[in-house]
């Protein structure tokens, strides 16, 4: 059974979720303030984190960002009433994997919580490693790690899922649409805007190297430059 990091200060909505969640087969650890929330994550070992943004003592970016310091693969889903683009933006940027605003509805969580947790699942029965080569980089997909002779940088889930898919397609036009469609389950304004952030961040990964790069096609997508 998977465990679940929940921390909700709405003590109704915390309720419901937990107890839909818990039909669906979940273990879940409610909390209703970050700092609390914190301290259990230290000593208990979890699967996945859903936080809620604003919280009191700790708040949800701080608290994912302290996460992020102790453990690169945990997923990390905010749910947030706060719906503003750099709302967002601001979570992607502390280490969140995904952003869900609320109101939200049970089904769409669960299936984005399966689709992390069946990922990982896979992973740990099959040992599978899937690792790419380009210009002085060595990226291990299944360890979230891009390795080169300057280090080791360490990916988030989302990090890791959009770098395989260009690596995946070296120096060919890539659609936004698709690998909207295939990362994140669906293509609208909101999660390209995400995206975005994604691939800002890749490519500060990828500075290091002036033969690597990821280039904009405007209104079309991407390229992986790799040669």
């Amino acid at each position: 059974m998977s465990k679940i990091l929940y921390v909700e200060d709405d003590e109704n909505l915390g309720f419901v979720t937990k107890d839909n969640l818990e039909e669906e087969g979940f273990e879940i650890v409610h909390f209703t303030d970050g700092q609390e929330a914190f301290k259990n994550f230290m000593k208990e070992k979890y699967d996945l984190c859903l936080l809620d943004v604003m919280l009191p003592e700790l708040d949800g970016f701080s608290l994912a960002e302290k996460i992020r310091a102790q453990n690169q693969h945990i997923p990390i889903i905010f749910l947030s009433a706060k719906t503003m683009q750099e709302d967002r933006i601001s979570g992607l940027k502390v280490g969140g994997d995904d952003y869900i605003t609320k109101p939200f509805s049970i089904e769409e969580l669960c299936l984005r919580i399966k689709v992390f947790l069946k990922r990982n699942t896979i992973f740990e029965e099959s040992g599978a490693k899937d690792e790419f080569d380009f210009g002085k980089f060595h990226f291990n997909f299944s360890q979230l790690i891009l390795d080169s002779e300057d280090g080791e940088q360490k990916l988030t889930h989302r990090e890791a899922e959009v770098l395989k898919y260009l690596c995946e397609r070296p120096n060919t036009l890539i659609k936004r649409e698709d690998i909207l469609t295939k990362i994140w389950g669906r293509d609208d304004y909101f999660l390209g805007r995400s995206l975005d952030v994604f691939i800002t961040r890749l490519r500060k990964m990828l500075q290091t190297d002036e033969n690597i790069k990821i280039d904009n096609v405007h209104g079309v997508g991407f390229r992986f430059v790799t040669e």
